[in-house]
This record gives C-alpha cells, structure tokens and sequence, in this order.
C-alpha cells in the first residue's frame, strides 16, 4: 500500500509548527471587521485558461509566492506552495472550531480537507511578480532564446514568447538538475499554446505540474495567484493604489527620504530609484538599471537612468553560468512624470516593499529568511508600513483604498526544513528532475514565527 505524504506531512506540520497556526487563528480573529470593504480578484489556470475569483466580502489574506524567473516549478517553490495549503487549511480548520491541541480525529478532518480546493475565512494566494528577468538566476530553459531575441532585460510582463524556444544545450547539461525531459516536453507543448505571453505560458506550466504533484501529495495544490506590480499597474488607471504609491513616495525631497529611512539607505548619493524606469526600447531589470535622484530645493528635479549589460546570479549547480541582462541605453525622466504618475506615459517598475503594500495580505509566507533568502527586505515592508501608518511616506492608503497599514503576520519555511534536490542539494532544482519526491516528503514541513517582524 502507498504511504499517504498528506498525513505524514500533515502530522509533521502540527507537531513541530502549531505555534504558526495559533498565530495566525488569533490574528485572523483578531482583525475581524476591518476588512469589510475590500475587493480583491485573484486568478487561478483551469485546463490551461486563466480564471478570474473575486471577493468581495470580509477575508483573510495568506500571501506564499512564485517567481516567473523560471516558468518551471522548482523545489523551493514547491516547498512555499505545500507550506502555504497546510498553514492556510490548519489555520481555518481550527479558527472555525477554537483552539486546541490537535488529536486523531482532527488530522482525519485536516486530511479530508486537503484534499480539496482552499475555503474559509482565510484565502491563501500567491504573489507572482511579474517585474524580474525572465531568467534571473540561470535556470530558465529558454536562456538562448530569451537572450537571442533581445529580452534578457524585459520585465517578465512585457516578454514576448513568439521567439523563445527550450535550450537542448542547457537540457543535456542539466538534466536530472534542474530540468527533466518530461518539463522540457512539457514547456514546448507550453510554448505552442501561449498565445504570445510569457506570463500566461509559465503560470499555464506551473499549474499543470501543480495537477500533478497535488495527486502525490494528497492535496490540491492549485492556489489562487495575484500578479503584480506590472499587471496591476497595467489595468489601473492614474488614481489606481500602485499609482498612487510612486505618486506619493516622489512627492517631494521629504516623501523620498522618508522611503529610504525605510530601506535603511542614506540620501547622501541617492542612487537608488525608488521606481525603476523603463527603456523606451523594453529594458526593465532593476539589476541592469543604474540611476540618480536630482532635486531643486524641496522638488524633485528629475531622475536620470541608464542601462548597461549587467551579469545577474548563477545557478546552484554551475557556478561561472552566470545569466545576464543584455542592455544599453540612457535617458532622463523629469519629476514630474513622477510626482503626477503615469504608468501608461512613463512605464516603470517599484520596489518591492512600496507596491507590495497594494497586496491585500494580511499574513505572508517567506523562503528560509536566515538562510537564502535575506531579512532586509522584510524589515523595509514592516518598516514602510509603519511610517505610513504613522502618517509619512504614503497618506490616504486606508481612507482611500481600504489598504491595512498594520505589518503582516511574517512565516518562514524554517531554514534547517528546506528541501532541496535529494542527490545535488540544491534548493532551485526543477520539481520534475526530483525522481525520489517521497524524500522531500520525508523531510516534513517545518515553519516558523517571525516575531521580530511585528
């Protein structure tokens, strides 16, 4: 008989992190009524079409996430997405029926319920930001292309899949690493059906493996997703709240310095953008984008950027393969493309931790903070909120667009629980180049409280 990887799964979760799970019951109550007037529409794949959820009643909101630096799943996120769909059916299960210490007959409940899609109070989603290199940490396989045709660059948004084809090379070299040839079958199949849009190609891919591993796993795995800040920024108009964010933040000498008091930077140099222009000729990366914030008096002057070809990160498993942002260009954006914002007339790409404040979550779920992933950017997102909370930085958020400024409840996959590929180790293999998936289960499902980040 199969063993069943949702139970022991489960049973690992509940014994070693049940304090996430009061955690967020007892925030999940605690902001009752707070959220009554908000709207969010999240999206799911659904036999390869791309599917619209609204809500517009009173919810909870768990934030995990996916990257489209990759348009296959890897360990990780694998990982992230398994963590988020226990946390998330755990936490209702027991804000529905009180607190207590969890028995037999409630993990045959918990195990029936995760079976099913997620419902209840809190809604689990992913994040996937659409503004990164479309092959960012060297384990996209379609590399070649993408730098071929001059995309290397491009915000993941605005990649066009038309000339964009699976690597043979990076196939041969990586198979049983970072890719399979069951996914890379699966990606040209992808590919012939995108439609032009490289967003839609890699959620598509992602959700037919997520068909896949849910059966495995015993739980269905098919979580509602959000893309931002591009495709937000895209369907808004200039009173939009992402519009309204870099149109606050670049008010004046003062807006700008209290958001980088936020990310813990000097103005001395001031040659971090806060938003990132785009190139009149598609170049997007934040990596490859080199900037200068220029004042007169209290106004903000103008911002002048460059792009320059710019190497990126490489892989796990070979270090001097490095992928790259191909770019050359240069210009100037007076400010007050800035301070009365456009997104149509000066396309640009915000930090995370100012338009991740439009995300409706309520509680995130973070990747081995400790280990690989660093915590500067979650003490900038509880730092940013705090000042506007306090009034700075961005005003109006809650009065006019129902945003909570109250720091999300931060989790982690705890660092010493990471999967990783069972024979290479490393956390960015594809799930499909894992042919022993019953070892990552055995490894179980440890996360954690983030107390610090409050």
């Amino acid at each position: 008989m199969s063993e069943d990887y949702c139970k022991f799964l489960l049973e690992d979760f509940l014994k070693t992190s049940f304090l996430t799970v009061k955690v967020l019951v007892e925030g999940a109550k605690a902001s009752g009524g707070q959220n009554s007037n908000r709207k969010v529409t999240l999206f799911r794949f659904v036999n390869g079409k791309k599917v619209s959820f609204p809500f517009s009643d009173e919810r909870f909101y768990l934030r995990g996430s996916v990257e489209y630096t990759n348009p296959q799943l890897t360990v990780e996120e694998v990982q992230g997405i398994i963590g988020t769909k226990l946390l998330e059916t755990c936490s209702n299960y027991f804000y529905e029926r009180g607190l207590h210490q969890p028995d037999c007959g409630d993990v045959s409940l918990l195990v029936e319920l995760l079976h099913k899609p997620s419902q209840g109070h809190i809604v689990p989603f992913l994040l996937n930001t659409d503004d990164v290199e479309a092959d960012r940490y060297s384990i996209n396989p379609l590399k070649q292309s993408i730098v071929a045709s001059g995309q290397s660059a491009f915000p993941a948004a605005n990649v066009k899949t038309d000339q964009l084809k699976v690597d043979e090379a990076y196939v041969k070299k990586y198979d049983g690493s970072l890719i399979s040839k069951v996914e890379a079958e699966i990606l040209r199949e992808g590919l012939r059906n995108s439609n032009g849009s490289y967003l839609d190609f890699s959620d598509s891919v992602k959700y037919q493996q997520l068909e896949d591993l849910s059966i495995f796993f015993g739980m269905d795995l098919s979580l509602y997703a959000l893309r931002m800040p591009l495709s937000t920024l895209q369907m808004e108009n200039k009173d939009g709240v992402i519009h309204h964010i870099i149109a606050e933040s670049h008010h004046d000498y003062h807006a700008i310095e209290d958001a980088y008091t936020c990310m813990g930077r000097s103005m001395t140099k001031r040659t971090t953008l806060l938003t990132i222009p785009h190139s009149t000729k598609g170049f997007g990366s934040k990596r490859a984008a080199r900037g200068k914030v220029h004042f007169e008096g209290n106004k903000l002057l103008d911002v002048t950027v460059k792009y320059k070809t710019t190497k990126l990160y490489p892989n796990a498993m070979d270090p001097e393969d490095i992928a790259v942002a191909e770019c050359d260009d240069s210009f100037i954006v007076t400010g007050g493309k800035l301070v009365d914002y456009s997104f149509e007339e000066t396309p640009s790409s915000p930090q995370f931790f100012l338009y991740s404040m439009a995300s409706p979550e309520d509680a995130a779920v973070w990747h081995a903070v400790g280990s690989f992933a660093a915590p500067q950017l979650l003490q900038s997102c509880s730092a940013a909120r705090r000042a506007c909370k306090g009034g700075k930085l961005i005003k109006n958020l809650n009065e006019k667009y129902k945003i909570r400024l109250d720091v999300p409840l931060q989790f982690n996959l705890a660092p010493e629980g990471e999967w990783s590929h069972p024979i290479h180790r490393n956390i960015d293999a594809s799930i499909g180049s894992v042919d022993d998936l019953p070892d990552l289960a055995h490894r179980g499902m440890k996360m954690e409280y983030l107390s610090a980040f409050k």
